[in-house]
């Protein structure tokens, strides 16, 4: 940043102290980001459709904040490895002019650090002892991811937004107690359960005797598992928007189903059946696992529920863009406060970098002829920051960037030698 504003043959000093302290209110960012995603959905939509995750920032300092020896993620299936890195929580929110099959962009509008407790000296005091075990309760992801989806829901209530539904998918690590026993009202959870989990139907007047209260759960059903292997219930099939393109997923849902994990709240279950696909035009039939997921409201469509879900995958997509491309966890800072706030920052550069190209019309540079570029193919981060350079390149160097695009073909038809000077720069700079 410093470099790119001509400053690096001043005093620094004070730049470098902008992320301590108060002076860099990332929280204010991010309710720029958020409220302008919000108005940019149509007002005739009911539901805000957030997505919510966890990843962990890879570091090499044992003595930065917040950091701990945790399973890789990367790693193998047969092999557990152990990489040091810093916990966070994103939640992102859905950016689409209409709730449709269609593709959807993710864009960050939180993003919260979350330090593991540290553990105690063998020769702590019993006290001590019992203050990390109430300390390590708190630190949780899942009592954090709740803490996040109330925040959120919050924040909307403030902005008037207080009418619509909020629709969270999370993953298997946020369907549990701490999460769906916390939920607000006008909050709606999609998430994953295990195929063997104990599912109840919702008791009858009749199953409700008259000593006693009244049962809050009503007869065992048989697993997911069961159930999807089971003919008495019947497949449905539901058009959703996945990989680049529309798909027609078969789904067996099942309404008004108790789980004692979310409490006597009725939910509904829905099995999705794996779609097949080939790795080659000569390769044989493969098939992806089952997916089995809960949804905590009964009264949102099947068709919504399942495209939401789908959406998920773009949070994904947003880890791997900051990680990689913006250099998001990779700044060398030790303090508490640096350490939370300077991932904040990049991550709101990211937001405001894509909500600014679906507002923007700009046109596409065009590619390289080794690069296939499908028509229903999406506009890539890294598309975005090509045309931010190309955009900044042409104003500083003062060229046309359509006529340098088109010299290469007008020197090829007049039989002329190409000259490379103004790739070579663009190629420099990249």
């Amino acid at each position: 940043m410093i470099t790119a504003t001509g400053q690096q043959f001043k005093d620094w000093s004070a730049a470098y102290r902008l992320f301590q302290g108060d002076r860099m209110n990332t929280e204010k960012l991010f309710s720029v980001i958020r409220k302008n995603v919000v108005d940019t959905i149509c007002p005739e939509e009911e539901e805000i459709y957030a997505h919510m995750d966890d990843t962990l920032f890879r570091k090499s300092g044992k003595k930065v904040s917040g950091v701990k020896w945790m399973r890789d993620p990367l790693g193998p299936p047969f092999q557990t490895n152990l990489v040091l890195g810093q916990r966070f929580i994103q939640v992102s929110l859905s950016l689409f002019a209409k709730m449709d099959t269609v593709q959807t962009t993710n864009i960050p509008v939180s993003l919260q650090h979350c330090p593991c407790t540290p553990k105690p000296k063998k020769d702590s005091s019993p006290e001590e002892l019992i203050l990390f075990k109430e300390l390590q309760k708190k630190s949780k992801l899942s009592v954090i991811g709740a803490q996040q989806i109330s925040a959120l829901r919050k924040s909307l209530n403030e902005e008037e937004y207080n009418e619509k539904n909020l629709v969270v998918s999370v993953d298997g690590s946020y369907t549990n107690e701490s999460v769906l026993k916390a939920l607000d009202e006008k909050v709606v959870i999609i998430g994953r359960v295990r195929k063997d989990c104990k599912l109840h139907q919702t008791p009858t007047l009749t199953e409700n005797g008259k000593v006693g209260r009244n049962r809050v759960y009503g007869t065992a059903l048989p697993t997911p598992e069961c159930i999807r292997q089971s003919d008495q219930y019947e497949w449905r099939d539901v058009k959703a928007w996945a990989t680049g393109k529309i798909h027609t997923f078969q789904i067996k849902t099942i309404d008004a189903v108790r789980w004692r994990k979310a409490g006597g709240q009725d939910m509904r279950l829905v099995i999705i059946r794996p779609i097949g696909y080939r790795l080659t035009k000569q390769s044989k039939l493969l098939y992806k696992e089952p997916a089995y997921l809960i949804c905590t409201s009964v009264k949102l469509p099947v068709e919504k529920l399942l495209q939401a879900y789908l959406w998920r995958w773009g949070i994904e997509v947003n880890f791997r863009d900051q990680k990689t491309l913006l250099g998001c966890g990779q700044a060398q800072v030790r303090k508490e406060i640096p350490c939370s706030k300077v991932p904040q920052f990049v991550t709101a550069v990211y937001s405001m970098l894509l909500l600014a190209s679906s507002q923007a019309k700009i046109i596409d540079l065009p590619r390289p002829k080794w690069y296939t570029k499908l028509k229903t193919q999406r506009t890539t981060t890294q598309d975005l920051l090509n045309q931010f350079k190309a955009i900044k390149w042409t104003d500083s160097i003062k060229i046309n960037f359509s006529d340098f695009v088109m010299m290469e073909n007008k020197q090829r038809s007049a039989k002329n030698n190409p000259i490379h000077s103004l790739s070579s720069l663009f190629y420099t700079r990249n």
